[in-house]
């Protein structure tokens, strides 16, 4: 969703294919979703099989200068080195093994802290990074509220971005992927109808548009969300749930992460989904999604209701 051609980039989840879609056009980088009969699809080139190569016999090496033994001198020398080399290499992994923190890089270990914990940095002005695909949603600290009922979210309201938008549901297209708002509408959020309500059990999905061809959007801050805010859902039911910020993730669309964000729990959970990264000016979308992860961790009664 882009600053001059918003309009027709589609959906910020476009890379993700909900349960129950149909399947993706042949060509689409989207991440099918997963089932016992429809496995992830394998994204890049098959692996190269390699044959063994068979050497023709050579004929042995010619003595140097014709001397009988200075071959022999070579070939001894060259063994001696060889040896000597496995040895080094031999003696330098042991030192490794027995103390490996003080052999791995700060960078590496940096990336590892990020994969287990995809979070945006304080003040929410820090880096956002993809986490390995097979970590679970991030969680905050404060513990679940049960689930309610379901009921169809009617707001969304997000304090510190300023965010106080309608919610309208959406489905999925002829592709398989979730539908997103009326362009024309740049304050409406989407809510993937084919999943759970917000404060249902399971994970609510709602979707944004960063901007339009003219201004900016609702998520356009999406971003700079931080860890520990609070995420309201007014529902029809006349309750509010609230949610609270567990992490950010920035993912390319080519590998979204789909069981983390669609896949089942146990508690009442919340996703927001918007486009982010790098905006590719041949396609016209940005490559990467921002996704924000939320537990539900209270209600109340929407305001007026008793």
């Amino acid at each position: 969703m882009s600053g001059a051609q918003e309009g027709r980039e589609g959906s910020p989840a476009e890379q993700a294919t909900p349960p129950g879609s149909p399947a993706e056009p042949a060509g689409s980088p989207a991440d099918s979703w997963a089932t016992a009969d429809r496995p992830h699809p394998v994204y890049g080139p098959p692996p190269q099989l390699f044959q063994p190569v068979i050497l023709a016999p050579q004929d042995p090496w010619p003595e140097p200068g014709g001397s009988p033994g200075g071959g022999s001198v070579v070939r001894g020398a060259l063994l001696l080195a060889a040896v000597a080399g496995v040895v080094t290499i031999v003696f330098g992994l042991v030192l490794i093994l027995r103390s490996p923190e003080d052999y791995e890089s700060p960078a590496r270990s940096a990336l590892k802290v990020q994969a287990l914990a995809p979070t945006v940095g304080p003040g929410g002005s820090g880096p956002l990074s993809q986490a390995d695909a097979t970590a679970p949603p991030p969680r905050p600290a404060e513990p679940a509220a049960a689930a309610m009922q379901p009921s169809t979210p009617k707001r969304l309201i997000i304090p510190r971005l300023g965010v106080n938008a309608p919610v309208r549901s959406v489905g999925t297209d002829k592709g398989g992927a979730i539908e997103t708002p009326p362009i024309n509408d740049s304050n409406l959020v989407g809510w993937y109808r084919g999943g759970p309500t917000a404060g249902e059990a399971g994970p609510a999905v709602m979707l944004g548009h960063k901007d339009t061809t003219t201004r900016p959007a609702v998520f356009t801050r999406l971003h700079e969300i931080r860890n520990g805010d609070e995420i309201e859902v007014v529902r029809l039911d006349g309750t509010t749930a609230i949610f609270t910020v567990g992490g950010v993730e920035q993912a390319n669309k080519q590998t979204f992460p789909t069981d983390r964000v669609y896949g089942p729990r146990d508690d009442a959970e919340l996703r927001l989904i918007t486009c982010g990264g790098s905006y590719n000016q041949t396609t016209g979308h940005y490559v990467d999604n921002i996704i924000v992860y939320a537990l539900m961790t209270g209600m109340r009664p929407a305001a007026g209701k008793s």
